[in-house]
């Protein structure tokens, strides 16, 4: 049997570019070698594409692989039969590509920008598409989604950059008017929780609507939610299929970028610690909002089920979530039968699908 060929992207001009190196490191070093040729491209956070030349794939993380000998400058072209053009010298080598893997996280890579490039090259790859991908990473635009499905949410306000330059008090009034504190504070656009806060006071919702804006023009305002964090694995096209339930207990304020990816506060549960009727209730509003936003492949979709009346309501989605080896998404298909190979199989044959 022919193998098929993967490209697996990471790095990426992105804040969640250390995120996408351990991802990265986690799926190359879990896809089938007997299966699978693998083709690892990192692109630095100056945007240079390269073919990684090594197999430690423990390098990624620390960035040693920028410096391997073998590595070879690269590109995908946006031109149909081109497939992976890497350069030796003068010389152009084109790999053939089946399919690609993004493993890539945020801007510039879960935005839809990395998605449309492929689209335009003819190349299948994991995950959803141009516009479900841009759609679901710009916060705003999901709770529009959201709202016009009928799917319980946390109330929300958005809050534009130039806004809070021109008139800061007038937007702080606005915000005191429509919430009560505490209240988090999102850029629209980013994942991992980055430039996430929450606002107990006037003066920390200014620092937190100020931190935002060094991310994203966009700024969301929401009502906190008393309730549990749960997140829900979803994967494929038509039909779709959601995971047992899982819970974070943050052991910080929220579940912020250290507590996912740097600290060891935070302790995950799986099963979630909630009844099975709310766990199905959950797990089918998953899919909901999954279908509402046109995915496909695989998305996480992350809930709050509040402590009194175990309500259920939507946080948000993220189309290419974390998949180093403490990521819910593979633990949570991993708890449901699926090991993390035999999850990558599954999402590269979904990309395959018509």
């Amino acid at each position: 049997m022919k193998k098929l060929s993967v490209c697996v992207l990471f790095g990426g001009v992105s804040p969640e570019h250390e995120v996408s190196l351990r991802s990265a490191e986690s799926v190359l070093n879990n896809l089938d070698k007997e299966k699978y040729n693998i083709f690892p491209v990192g692109i630095t956070k100056t945007g240079e594409w390269i073919l990684y030349g090594g197999r430690d794939y423990s390098k990624l993380p620390t960035g040693e692989w920028q410096h391997c000998p073998e590595n070879r400058r690269a590109a995908i072209s946006p031109v149909r039969g081109q497939g992976l053009l890497n350069f030796e010298g003068d010389c152009v080598v084109r790999e053939r590509i089946d399919v690609v893997f993004p493993a890539l996280h945020g801007e510039n890579g879960e935005d839809g920008s990395v998605q449309g490039l492929l689209q335009l090259a003819g190349l299948p790859y994991v995950g959803p598409g141009v516009a479900a991908s841009a759609t679901c990473m710009d916060k705003t635009l999901t709770k529009l989604v959201a709202d016009r499905a009928g799917i319980r949410q946390a109330a929300w306000r958005l809050v534009t950059a130039r806004e809070l330059a021109n008139n800061p008090e007038a937007v702080l009034d606005g915000v005191e008017k429509a919430f009560s504190y505490p209240v988090f504070i999102k850029p629209a656009g980013t994942g991992s929780s980055v430039g996430v806060s929450k606002a107990k006071n006037r003066e920390a919702l200014l620092a937190a609507l100020t931190n935002a804006s060094k991310y994203d023009s966009k700024i969301l305002v929401e009502e906190f939610i008393n309730g549990r964090e749960v997140e829900v694995a979803v994967l494929g096209n038509a039909g779709p299929a959601a995971s047992v339930c899982g819970e974070i207990d943050s052991g910080t304020e929220f579940y912020d970028y250290d507590a996912k990816y740097i600290s060891d506060c935070a302790q995950l549960y799986i099963p979630a610690r909630i009844p099975e009727e709310v766990s199905e209730r959950v797990r089918d509003n998953a899919i909901r909002i999954y279908e509402a936003m046109g995915c496909r492949g695989l998305s996480r979709v992350d809930f709050f089920v509040t402590y009194e009346g175990q309500e259920i309501v939507f946080n948000e989605i993220n189309t290419l979530p974390g998949f180093t080896s403490i990521s819910m998404y593979p633990k949570l298909f991993e708890a449901s039968g699926i090991p993390y190979p035999e999850l990558l199989d599954n999402l590269i044959e979904l990309a395959l699908e018509d």
